[in-house]
C-alpha cells in the first residue's frame, strides 16, 4: 500500500518511510522502483513524500500552509514508520535528507544507499558507520532489506515469540 504526502498515514501494519534524493530533474524516480516492487502487497505500507502536486515556487517558510503540510507530514511518516530506507542518488545534493539522516541516526530504523557520485559519501559513510547504520549499494538492495525486515517484523510478531 503506498501512501503519498499530504495522505493520512496508517498504522496497524508494517510501514517503511521513502527518504531520499528528490530533486526533480536531477534524481531518478527511485521510490517508483521501490513501489511498484511493493504495489500488491497490502502489509507493507510505503510512505511516499514525493507529492504529485508539488509546487517548486511555493515560500518555504513555516508561515506557507503547503510547505507546513509537507514538511509536518514527513516528520510524522518518519516518526511513525518502522523502517526508514534512504537513496542518494549520485549527481544530487539532498540537503532534506541529510537532515534526516542526522534526526534518526540513533533511531535503529534506517538502511542507507549512498552509491559513489553523491557528492558527501565520505560523510554519510562515517555517520553509517558511527552510528552502525547498515548500507546497501543499490535500489535492489533496498528492496531486498524490506523484504527481510518485514519478514523478521511479522516472525517476532508470532504468538509464542518474544
Amino acid at each position: 500500500m503506498i501512501i503519498q504526502s499530504p495522505d493520512p498515514l496508517l498504522t496497524g501494519t508494517y510501514s517503511v518511510f521513502l527518504a531520499g534524493s528528490i530533486e526533480m530533474g536531477s534524481a531518478v524516480h527511485w521510490q517508483q522502483q521501490i513501489c511498484n516492487a511493493f504495489r500488491d502487497d497490502e502489509n507493507i505500507i510505503l510512505y511516499n513524500p514525493r507529492r504529485d502536486d508539488w509546487d517548486s515556487s511555493w515560500k518555504q517558510e513555516i508561515t506557507n500552509p503547503a510547505f507546513n503540510e509537507q514538511v509536518t507530514w514527513e516528520l510524522n511518516a518518519l516518526d511513525a514508520a518502522d523502517l526508514i530506507v534512504m537513496y542518494l542518488a549520485p549527481g544530487t545534493q539532498s540537503p532534506i535528507t541529510l537532515l534526516e539522516l542526522g534526526l534518526h541516526a540513533h533511531s535503529k530504523k534506517l538502511i542507507v544507499c549512498c552509491p559513489e557520485g553523491f557528492w558527501r559519501k565520505g560523510n554519510v559513510d562515517i555517520v553509517c558507520e558511527r552510528f552502525g547504520i547498515p548500507q546497501v549499494t543499490t535500489i535492489e538492495g533496498i528492496i531486498s532489506v524490506i523484504t527481510a525486515k518485514y519478514y523478521e517484523h511479522t516472525q517476532s510478531h508470532l504468538p509464542g515469540k518474544i
